[in-house]
């Protein structure tokens, strides 16, 4: 791969990817953190049918497809750095520690549900199986993530059997998390901006951040490995030559994720908060179980799509965004926030699931003009720049000098 040459498809993949975040993350802006543990919400008509729609194919399932672009880029990045005959550790620990700072500053001052200090902190695990080839790759990343997984299924059924006396505890703490999250809710709708960011610092590193490094990061860590191995293989790059993988692969994705979904389905969608917890742990595992392959799902049809050149440059529409999309992840959080917090127009919880996903389209649309607009005059995004700049410590080369590359067949 040429110095600075991109692969227009992982582009593409981003864009899309930023779509089925964006989807995702607006409900923590309507919703408090603790309540999210009781599954999906109680709601009626339309407002019942955009929730299940987005529980069953967009929640989990785009930030795996993130985390597996994060893994291609992280093989891109090095293979691009041996090409150039530059020190590869030095960069990425840079790049890395940048990525924290953007994501503690992210959670502080805007959104508790960051994933990008996760992403920090997993790209540092990364580094201990940087020289790993092969198909162990992606056994390993598959180990990890279904891992999680599994172990999840296993705690939900084991406390299933544990006797009445034992519980109680339980579901008094869960009574007590649940009390927690109306308190939460009053202040994300009605506090100022103070009152607002200590309630954020709170909930990260009071809850989510030992969330994060016992289940997220090992299952972020097998996403890695799997995008890492995506690009080490060749298939990304040269999908034109492995059609019938992506095909096989995509169905496969589908055929596994038709089968878990539906057993955690069958299992509830709804739990009481605080007698519900056992069978909630087992409907969010089978879900995760489903989650991984149909991520892989819909990047194969994306990839595959980019081989056709007719659908090719339709889906190019997306590249923009995803070429900027640190840029347009912050700034749908930064949105968010000023529409649906106290110190904005405090809309907290005001917007039914339906409304809110009209919200996202109107955004996301507006993301992707600002998004070609920007990239017809400069070479990268806002934040990427600073991103950029602090890597390689040097000035960032915003004028554009060249076209947006084309998605060529073959990716």
């Amino acid at each position: 791969m040429a110095e600075g040459e991109r692969i227009a498809t992982m582009d593409i993949l981003r864009g899309f990817a930023l779509l089925g975040i964006f989807l995702m993350n607006i409900e923590f802006f309507n919703r408090p953190l603790q309540d999210f543990s009781s599954g999906l919400p109680i709601a009626h008509g339309i407002d019942h049918l955009a929730g299940w729609l987005i529980y069953v194919f967009v929640q989990g399932k785009f930030w795996v497809l993130f985390s597996l672009l994060f893994g291609m880029g992280f093989a891109v990045m090095r293979d691009r750095a041996a090409a150039a005959g530059r020190p590869f550790l030095g960069l990425y620990l840079r790049r890395v520690l940048l990525l924290a700072a953007f994501g503690l500053a992210h959670i502080v001052l805007v959104w508790v549900g960051d994933i990008l200090f996760a992403y920090a902190l997993g790209a540092l695990a990364l580094l201990v199986f940087m020289n790993v080839r092969g198909h162990a790759l992606w056994v390993l990343g598959a180990m990890f993530y279904f891992g999680i997984a599994a172990l999840w299924i296993l705690i939900g059924w084991a406390m299933g059997f544990m006797p009445p006396e034992a519980a109680e505890p339980m579901a008094r703490e869960m009574a007590v998390y649940a009390a927690e999250g109306q308190a939460a809710a009053a202040i994300y709708g009605q506090g100022s901006f103070f009152e607002i960011t200590q309630l954020r610092i709170a909930d990260y590193f009071g809850f989510l951040f030992a969330n994060a490094v016992l289940f997220q990061l090992p299952m972020m860590l097998g996403t890695f490995l799997i995008g890492t191995w995506l690009v080490r293989s060749g298939r990304i790059q040269r999908a034109n030559e492995h059609r019938r993988f992506f095909a096989v692969l995509g169905l496969v994705g589908v055929l596994l994720a038709a089968l878990f979904i539906s057993a955690s389905l069958s299992v509830g969608t709804y739990f009481d908060p605080s007698t519900g917890f056992a069978k909630a742990m087992v409907a969010m595992g089978l879900m995760a179980m489903g989650n991984m392959p149909l991520s892989l799902a819909y990047l194969s049809a994306v990839v595959l799509l980019c081989t056709l050149p007719n659908m090719a440059k339709g889906l190019s529409v997306f590249a923009p965004a995803g070429r900027m999309a640190l840029t347009n992840y912050l700034s749908q959080s930064l949105i968010c926030s000023l529409v649906f917090y106290g110190y904005g127009l405090g809309l907290f919880g005001d917007l039914g699931r339906a409304a809110q996903v009209g919200f996202v389209f109107v955004v996301f649309s507006a993301q992707l003009l600002f998004s070609h607009a920007w990239m017809a005059r400069f070479s990268v995004g806002p934040a990427e720049a600073l991103w950029r700049a602090g890597t390689y410590l040097q000035r960032p080369h915003w004028k554009r000098t060249q076209r947006l590359p084309e998605v060529q067949r073959g990716g």
